[in-house]
């Protein structure tokens, strides 16, 4: 799951990304709505967490951009994290577009728990992801393949996460980057490779992902 954080408090924003990167959520930053227009020309996000108060844009403006401006990515979920709280304030935040409003000061956990909840919405399996003999469970990071806990890192839980919501679908090295690593990796290391070849190897045989040559990997429920 591929996160963008627009927050301008610097010491607040590499605190939320160092959290959300510790439950695995792959978090790029930025704090102007300037930096945020950048992300969103050229990468489709899973969710953003918004701040409305941005020292050189309205985050309400961009909210109700995002609807109309062909040239940014809508992401798929969207959270304001303001400190206005009024609820004059919170109609005008899910009026504009937003999917949730969390008001400032809040707790890291009640983040996470809303995160987890806009992530399940429209994925039919509720919770926990099954397929085939895996199954995930977002809300406490454990996997299993029938019935056995299989031991993965961040990372690697991240990337069975993101084939399990996309079981069939063939996804390239590209797809993988986009949305398991953050702005940080690097396209042309060996990075995607080595963390698949090892989850592969944890989840044992026959492999559930397969690799199809020259257009990438999939995951099927019938290995």
């Amino acid at each position: 799951m591929r996160i963008l954080v627009v927050e301008d408090d610097a010491e607040l924003a590499e605190l939320i990304a160092m959290g959300l990167r510790n439950e695995s959520y792959a978090t790029d930053l930025a704090a102007t709505g300037a930096e945020a227009e950048e992300h969103l020309r050229i990468t489709t996000y899973d969710l953003v967490c918004l701040d409305l108060g941005l020292p050189d844009a309205d985050g309400l403006e961009l909210v109700r951009r995002l609807g109309a401006d062909a040239e940014l990515r809508r992401p798929r979920r969207l959270i304001v994290l303001t400190a206005r709280d009024a609820v004059a304030d919170r109609v005008a935040g899910l009026d504009a577009g937003a999917d949730d409003y969390l008001v400032k000061p809040f707790h890291f956990s009640e983040l996470t728990a809303r995160v987890r909840a806009l992530a399940r919405r429209g994925v039919e399996e509720g919770i926990e992801l099954r397929v085939g003999e895996l199954t995930l469970d977002p809300s406490t990071h454990e996997a299993w393949r029938a019935g056995v806990p299989l031991a993965l890192t961040p990372r690697e839980f991240s990337l069975l996460r993101y084939f399990m919501l996309h079981p069939g679908t063939v996804l390239s090295t590209e797809d993988l980057l986009e949305h398991v690593w953050d702005a940080n990796a690097n396209p042309f290391t060996a990075s995607v490779r080595v963390i698949l070849s090892r989850l592969r190897r944890k989840l044992g045989e026959p492999a559930p992902i397969v690799t199809i040559p020259n257009v990438g990997y999939q995951l099927r429920a019938r290995p």
